[in-house]
């Protein structure tokens, strides 16, 4: 399944997905012109629901043309700063906002790329194929360090690289502190293991951010409709 970001929505995406038959939650921006969810085309930002409120359209069809044809699930939840919207080619429902939601979990990717580990933007490059190879050396620099903070965390070692109570560092910060620990400080390379499927100790920023995290959504009123053909 491809979770894309409003940035990607466009039709080049699209018959790409229908094309290879891929399944897909993609966010709309605002601006997106709706066929089939009221009489006359809509923006998406006129259709968003009331606080609290959450609506599941069938069979949309998306920008003037009305060639593609999809889901939709609107929602409006407590919090956040903008309503969502959400297009996909499985049954719209809850779920949906779900799995799309999990599309999150690549900002710590986008932030040790950047400022938090590899300062990949300081290179300033813009050669296409420069910065493929340049992302490929950083990806396995990634992978490797990830799995040595993975083993260092089997081991019961995590409190000599984060003296945190519980785990307060990702596993990638973890694996470069000991891999740091090896060079300079004679300690023992430990042999990779395979990513875990299930994180041992879950690491939060904070107990809000923890609290956010399992904080279930809950909504006043859910409509489902289906669009006129």
């Amino acid at each position: 399944m491809l979770l894309a970001d409003r940035g990607f929505a466009n039709h080049e995406l699209m018959g790409w997905l229908q094309a290879s038959r891929w399944h897909y939650c993609c966010r709309l921006p605002c601006d997106v012109l709706l066929q089939g969810a009221s009489k006359y085309p809509r923006l998406v930002g006129s259709l968003y629901p009331p606080l609290g409120e959450a609506r599941l359209y069938r069979q949309v069809r998306l920008w003037t043309d009305g060639v593609y044809r999809c889901n939709l699930v609107l929602a409006t939840v407590k919090g956040a700063k903008e309503a969502w919207a959400v297009v996909t080619d499985e049954p719209p429902s809850l779920q949906t906002l779900w799995q799309y939601a999990l599309r999150f979990q690549v900002e710590e990717l986008f932030l040790d790329s950047k400022s938090g580990a590899f300062e990949l933007t300081d290179s300033r490059l813009r050669c296409e194929a420069a910065l493929e190879r340049l992302y490929l050396v950083a990806a396995l620099a990634l992978l490797y360090a990830t799995t040595q903070g993975m083993s260092v965390q089997i081991a019961g070692l995590r409190q000599q690289v984060d003296p945190h109570w519980r785990r307060g560092i990702s596993y990638l910060k973890m694996g470069l502190r000991w891999l740091q620990g090896v060079i300079h400080k004679g300690r023992q390379l430990l042999h990779p293991i395979p990513l875990l499927p299930k994180d041992p100790q879950p690491c939060f920023a904070s107990n809000r951010a923890e609290q956010d995290f399992y904080d279930q959504i809950w909504f006043t009123r859910i409509r489902s409709l289906t669009c006129k053909p």
